[in-house]
């Protein structure tokens, strides 16, 4: 069998966030590895295994898909797609590399044409969180963003982490919304 990385010279980069992983057993990295992930950094952080992926596919959806599925062939769940979909005023200026400060100011409404989103999450707390799909949309509506791309790529990242949400309360190691969204065989 052709190799992705022949077929498909893009390559997608996201991370999934893992549970149920024995980061004890001595074998522990091997096994992704044999399991098609060889295309992944391995980390743990807080005792959380999290894999980092570079991987080749015809797009981005089909990355993600095929990656969760050669992670929970190795008995891993996956938890989440990264980047997160959930942004603080920090994240936000991170991600479009600008001041925290012009990023405050655009959701107070005190600079900026139109209304920012509103925040999703923590409304009435020091810290909100936004959609960054949404904030990415007004960034570019508002010519505060250049590559439309992130816009899609964030909405794919926020379908993944919702199907992953909705195979992981009915049957344990299921993806099938996402599998049937990347029209991918199971």
């Amino acid at each position: 069998m052709p190799s992705l990385r022949q077929d498909y010279p893009n390559s997608h980069s996201f991370s999934l966030v893992l549970d149920g992983v024995d980061i004890e057993a001595d074998d522990f990295e091997d096994c992704f590895f044999e399991a098609g992930c060889d295309d992944a950094l391995i980390a743990v952080i807080k005792e959380t295994v999290i894999l980092d992926f570079d991987r080749a596919a015809k797009n981005l959806i089909h990355a993600i898909a095929s990656a969760v599925k050669d992670v929970q062939s190795t008995g891993a769940r996956v938890i989440r797609v990264e980047p997160d979909p959930l942004v603080s005023v920090s994240d936000i200026a991170e991600r479009i590399d600008a001041s925290r400060q012009a990023v405050s100011l655009w959701t107070l409404g005190k600079r900026g044409p139109g209304k920012f989103p509103a925040p999703v999450v923590r409304v009435n707390s020091d810290t909100p969180l936004w959609d960054w799909t949404g904030v990415a949309r007004w960034l570019y509506i508002n010519d505060k963003l250049d590559d439309p791309g992130m816009i899609v790529k964030a909405a794919i990242v926020s379908y993944a982490n919702n199907a992953i949400a909705y195979a992981g309360s009915t049957k344990p190691n299921q993806f099938a919304p996402l599998a049937e969204f990347a029209n991918l065989q199971q």
